[in-house]
């Protein structure tokens, strides 16, 4: 780690690059005291392309926190653990401790028990795995004997590492919102809205509201409480209104807390519209009556915007599916059971309605976020086993994209939980490339260029366009297309080689299309395709049973074009190896070259030619 700090680039302070920067930081940090917006400020940080001046925010991020309440203290330690290895790498994190205890002396000019405050930041990095253990004994020896950096050093290892329950006791230091999970605060904000609304006690809300201790997430109280005025209307409509009123004359919820709460709802509200089908309606109402009575400035806010086109559907089975795929999804990720997911789907949706897959997808993929890798794999080995027409799923897609900025309050990764989604539907051939760059041109007509939802398409797109991107992305949970432990390259192989036998041998078209399903590996069924063409070459078209095979499996759709046309692709590079087993083999391949093209398997501009050789025209074989 040492070695690794000392080789960072260590800018000059009269670097103009640096003097920008470090501008740049103090608006972002000054910016995320006021808005608690962790997604906003990861992005900011990253926009800025200059990450080995990062050291240099977590430096400026601590020293501001430490003049300031404890909401600030708590808001920088949870801002450091949530940018650590996704935004801000592991060596800038500890170059920026460096700093801070190397700087202490300076710190304590304007806050004098600076020496606690530090050590208490410290521990906590140390807590939250941010900073390594052995921090304290490597900086120890590196900081002048008596100086108030190495108190920091001492204090942090003997009073806050060192005492007994020190994990409790460090992250209760401050009493953040780390105090209670964000869940744990959705659920006594519900309670509390539910409570007002049955006593009308106004005063007692607001007392409940202020022992929760959470003033930078009380955008949520704001959005809860309109979603209650909507979804029942009436009276209730009035005491909400009444009740966000009254928070802000007297100060309970500030300005900027309220402004974000719609804010949040306005994203939402399309989603609102499947239970509720005049939300949007509503909420220009209760925008108009709030800004009427002078308590929201409605300029603030973000545009409503046109209603979104969508098709008339099934009211009823779009609710119903709403209270049932929650438990769908939760029993697959108890059970792990494909067959039996996908069958109760389909029994909820008989008809294959295109709104109730997209809720399903969004609502699949959003649980798989706020879970583990395990979770997020067999999320996308059920997408894949769905077998739901593209366009269903770039419709959940959507969905997603315009709940990105709001679920991006609860999942700071947002932004790279959905690319490796988006890119993985691609590798797993669920949506086609095409259909990717056809949402990243939708959603730039309705979010802008920073939002998460365009930069999660962004990131997509470029993981797809690194090395060797298929493999990557589908190993990026961990598993192999099976929501298991990943095969090596070598084991399926094996067993296409093995299935190919088995069916040749004799058995069923059914067993061997379900075993190729079974592989989970969409993006290498090309494998599939070159084997039995490979085996269909060597018996000189005695055996008809694997070009049978083939043919069912593109009628089906389980070997697609692309992977049709990369499979003759690697037949025609090794033609000249096979050539020597099989002297007629290029004539044969340009044969079934001609066959697969009037079976509309191949494009007809597909041709064969020996590698460096130029393509040969109608697939027909150079002359030797």
């Amino acid at each position: 780690m040492v070695q690794d700090v000392e080789q960072l680039r260590t800018p000059s302070v009269s670097s103009q690059e640096f003097i920008e920067f470090k501008r740049k930081t103090t608006t972002i940090v000054e910016e995320y005291f006021s808005t608690d917006d962790v997604a906003a400020t990861a992005n900011e940080l990253r926009e800025l392309c200059v990450p080995c001046y990062h050291y240099y925010f977590v430096k400026k991020l601590v020293s501001v926190a430490m003049d300031r309440h404890d909401r600030e203290k708590e808001m920088a330690a949870v801002l450091l653990s949530s940018l650590y290895n996704d935004v801000i790498d592991r060596p800038q994190v500890y170059k920026g401790f460096c700093k801070l205890t190397e700087s202490c002396d300076d710190l304590s000019v304007d806050t004098p028990d600076a020496v606690d405050i530090l050590a208490v930041f410290v521990a906590r990095a140390i807590i939250d795995d941010i900073l390594p253990p052995a921090f304290l004994a490597k900086q120890l020896p590196c900081l002048p004997d008596g100086c108030k950096g190495a108190e920091v050093i001492h204090r942090a290892d003997k009073s806050y590492l060192s005492v007994p329950h020190h994990g409790e006791i460090i992250l209760q230091r401050w009493g953040g919102i780390k105090n209670i999970t964000v869940e744990g605060a959705k659920a006594k904000i519900v309670d509390i809205l539910e409570e007002y609304l049955a006593a009308g006690d106004t005063a007692e809300a607001f007392r409940c509201i202020r022992d929760l201790k959470i003033p930078f997430f009380q955008h949520d109280v704001v959005k809860r409480a309109v979603v209650l005025a909507i979804e029942r209307g009436g009276a209730a409509e009035g005491h909400i209104l009444d009740f966000l009123k009254s928070a802000s004359h007297q100060g309970v919820i500030n300005e900027s807390q309220i402004i974000k709460g719609f804010n949040r709802m306005i994203d939402s509200v399309d989603d609102l519209t499947l239970d509720v089908p005049n939300a949007r309606c509503l909420l220009k109402s209760i925008i108009f009556k709030a800004s009427s009575e002078g308590w929201l400035c409605e300029s603030s806010l973000k545009p409503l915007g046109p209603e979104p086109k969508k098709a008339v559907e099934d009211d009823a089975a779009v609710k119903k599916l709403k209270a049932k795929a929650v438990s769908i999804i939760q029993e697959y990720f108890l059970t792990g059971d494909i067959i039996e997911s996908v069958s109760r789907l389909e029994a909820e949706n008989r008809s294959c309605s295109p709104s109730v897959n997209a809720i399903f997808v969004k609502k699949l993929i959003i649980a798989a976020m706020d879970r583990k890798n395990r979770e997020k794999e067999m999320a996308s080995v059920l997408l894949c086993s769905l077998c739901m027409p593209p366009e269903h799923v770039v419709a959940g897609f959507h969905l997603l994209i315009d709940a990105a900025e709001d679920a991006a309050l609860d999942n700071p990764a947002i932004v790279e939980d959905l690319a490796m989604f988006f890119a993985r539907s691609v590798v797993d051939e669920v949506i086609a490339p095409s259909d990717l760059e056809a949402m990243e041109e939708e959603a730039s007509r309705r979010k802008a260029a920073g939002s998460p939802g365009m930069l999660a398409l962004r990131n997509a797109h470029a993981l797809l366009g690194a090395k060797l991107s298929a493999e990557r992305i589908l190993r990026c949970w961990g598993g192999g297309g099976t929501g298991k432990a990943g095969w090596e390259l070598s084991e399926v192989k094996e067993k296409v080689s093995k299935l190919l036998q088995e069916y040749d041998c004799g058995g069923g078209v059914r067993e061997a299309c379900r075993c190729i399903k079974e592989l989970g590996m969409p993006f290498f069924h090309h494998e599939v395709v070159k084997k039995a063409l490979v085996s269909i070459i060597e018996k000189r078209g005695k055996d008809e049973r694997l070009w049978g095979l083939l043919d069912e499996c593109y009628g089906r759709g389980l070997i697609t074009p692309n992977q049709m046309t990369k499979g003759f692709e690697r037949v025609a590079e090794c033609i000249d190896d096979l050539a020597l087993d099989v002297p007629d083999a290029r004539e044969q391949l340009r044969c079934y070259v001609e066959r697969a093209k009037k079976g509309g398997w191949l494009d007809a501009s597909f041709s064969i030619a020996r590698p460096g050789q130029a393509p040969v025209p109608d697939g027909i074989a150079a002359s030797s």
